[in-house]
């Protein structure tokens, strides 16, 4: 992966931190997690992995995410400074609930 793809990352992941904040509503006690952010290497496409917690309303996230895609991206354009700019895509990260899962196998042994 590129140096330049690298710093993409990081800067996309710190503004959707300040852009979840600032403009999405959850309902009370449902927090989001950016997990990890990856860019495509021709700079277009953008797929951010989203950690829910409580983890049983990671639908209702998912949702209020992917109906609020479109003010998310325009805030996201906004603090780009760069072309082309990178169309995002939420995708749901159960790697804490897959360690979960291990961590209550591992105890029951």
């Amino acid at each position: 992966m590129s140096e330049r793809i690298i710093k993409l990352n990081k800067l996309i992941k710190e503004h959707l931190g300040e852009i979840f904040q600032r403009e999405l509503s959850l309902k009370p006690g449902v927090f989001l997690t950016i997990a990890k952010v990856d860019t495509t290497p021709d700079l277009r496409y953008t797929r951010v992995s989203i950690s829910v917690f409580p983890f049983k309303d990671t639908d209702y996230a998912m949702k209020t995410l992917a109906k609020e895609i479109y003010s998310i991206q325009g805030a996201l354009n906004k603090k780009l400074k760069m072309r082309p700019l990178p169309r995002l895509q939420f995708v749901s990260d159960s790697t804490e609930e897959e360690a979960d899962k291990i961590e209550k196998i591992l105890t029951q042994i």
